[in-house]
């Protein structure tokens, strides 16, 4: 996330520029940044390594074609978004209808089953240590902030979650919770139990993983 202030440094202020201007040439990020065209161009590489900026070849009407820099999908995550709001602010519009309660549940639960359905087939056939690792994989990439250790004799691990992206939906929501467990159970066809959730308050969340004894497994 770039910084709403004065710290911002020359690479977040070139950031910054490429996105309100919708694209520049290094001339113009030049002009824009008090910097010499060298150094901009040394930013302008390490920024095209990292995936954040691309360059489109623009033909002039005189003169050699000019490189135009512009902010890539990957740069989009670096600035600030409403999401959590928006979303509070759309299910909102639901409370105190009847059939608002039930609506909610079926849209967290959809979101659920979407993905089970994306996931699942990938985890099918591996061990419980493997589907932990790739849940583990699935939540860092989703924001968050997962780890995952071995915690017990046998097959027993524990997920942690420092992040929550959605901890304003879930406070007020909390199927968003519930389907999440159920997720998370399904994916790794193994007991969990959350002995820490940050939409209560905690810390991070904490999910308790082990195998399901295979008579549980077989009178369930």
């Amino acid at each position: 996330m770039l910084p709403q202030d004065d710290t911002m440094t020359t690479r977040q202020q070139l950031l910054q520029t490429l996105r309100t201007s919708g694209g520049s040439s290094i001339s113009e990020l030049s002009q824009a940044l008090s910097l010499t065209e060298m150094g901009v161009r040394r930013h302008v590489q390490i920024l095209e390594r990292e995936g954040l900026i691309a360059a489109t070849i623009v033909k002039q009407a005189m003169g050699r074609p000019v490189a135009r820099y512009r902010l890539t999908e990957r740069a989009d995550d670096l600035f600030p978004k409403k999401y959590p709001q928006l979303t509070l602010d759309l299910l909102e519009e639901l409370d105190g209808d009847p059939a608002g309660e039930e609506i909610i549940g079926r849209m967290f639960a959809g979101r659920r089953d979407k993905l089970i359905a994306r996931h699942g087939a990938s985890m099918t056939g591996e061990t419980l240590e493997a589907r932990v690792v790739e849940l583990a994989a699935i939540q860092q990439a989703a924001g968050y902030m997962s780890h995952w250790e071995h915690s017990g004799p046998g097959e027993q691990y524990t997920l942690y979650e420092f992040n929550c992206p959605i901890a304003q939906v879930a406070g007020k929501y909390r199927e968003a919770c519930r389907c999440e467990h159920q997720l998370f159970e399904a994916l790794l066809n193994a007991e969990v139990k959350r002995t820490e959730c940050i939409a209560d308050g905690g810390g991070r969340c904490t999910y308790a993983i082990r195998r399901v004894p295979q008579d549980q497994a077989a009178s369930s």
